[in-house]
């Protein structure tokens, strides 16, 4: 990693080879979570486009004898509702496609029931009386079921938005863990260099000085183990998004990174390197301090 030379020999110092492995696991933990609630948070905006401002409506099986005459009802009461600006009945071929990722492509026989459905789409802004609508729909078509997309996709995104928490969580755990091992690492070193401290000390070094040594080891050191644990972060991600890809679930949230997400887990590590020398810094200089 970075070459420099050890006035302390530092380098040579066995109370930081740990200090790596630690980085390295906090970055593989800090990079996954991070990227799973950027994924999550994706999602949520999908899921909020998606059903921004629609309604499904069921009006029994395809197969029923009446089935084409309540479809037809079904619309005409729709159309007429102040605020509806769309109300379409979906062939059985657009049906059977929702039903596949769920069922299978080719899974689906033709003689088996399916429900009639209406996709209804509403004007901007509009929010409608979904009891009263109810209500409308049944005296004209007994048995038709209002579907509103927006209770399930709260849930949803309640369910979404936990799963940040505890992603946010994780990444201040890992926090407060990587810099607590780099101060038991620098504190140590302080420790076993302690003599050669008190003799650069006497011949005229500055607390500063010292510090910066140990600040260029830390660096090291964390460098050394977040850039594989990185590394090891972006394999899993890429296996786990072709694994999603070929599941083809629509509600599974997918782990392709824009730019911005891709930078945003490169400067993981970045950010951890940082905070061990902050960290490593703050320490000495604290604790030359409490020695003089």
């Amino acid at each position: 990693m970075l070459v420099r030379r050890y006035d302390l020999q530092l380098d040579r110092d066995p109370s930081g080879r740990f200090l790596p492995w630690v980085v390295g696991v906090m970055v593989f933990l800090g990079a996954l979570a991070l990227a799973g609630a950027m994924a999550l948070n994706q999602s949520v905006l999908a899921w909020n486009r998606s059903v921004e401002g629609t309604l499904t409506v069921q009006v029994g099986d395809n197969l029923a004898p009446d089935a084409a005459d309540r479809v037809t009802k079904a619309v005409a009461v729709l159309r007429s509702v102040a605020g509806i600006r769309e109300a379409r009945a979906l062939s059985r071929t657009e049906v059977e496609r929702l039903l596949e990722p769920w069922l299978g492509k080719g899974n689906i026989a033709a003689d088996l029931p399916l429900p009639d459905l209406i996709d209804v789409r509403l004007a901007p802004g509009v929010r409608l009386d979904i009891k009263a609508l109810t209500a409308r729909l049944g005296e004209a078509v007994p048995g038709a079921r209002i579907d509103d997309n927006r209770q399930w996709l709260a849930r949803l995104i309640t369910l979404a938005r936990a799963m940040q928490g505890l992603a946010a969580g994780i990444v201040g755990l890992v926090v407060i863990a990587t810099v607590t091992m780099v101060i038991f690492a620098t504190r140590a070193g302080l420790a076993v260099h302690h003599e050669v401290i008190e003799v650069v000390h006497l011949i005229g070094a500055r607390d500063a000085y010292i510090a910066r040594q140990f600040q260029a080891h830390t660096l090291n050191l964390a460098l050394g183990g977040g850039i594989p644990g990185f590394l090891a972060a972006m394999g899993v991600l890429i296996t786990l998004g072709n694994l999603i890809e070929a599941l083809q679930a629509p509600l599974l949230p997918r782990l392709a990174l824009d730019p911005v997400g891709l930078a945003a887990l490169i400067a993981v590590p970045v950010a951890a390197a940082l905070l061990a020398t902050w960290t490593a810094r703050f320490t000495v200089l604290r604790r030359l301090r409490q020695m003089v």
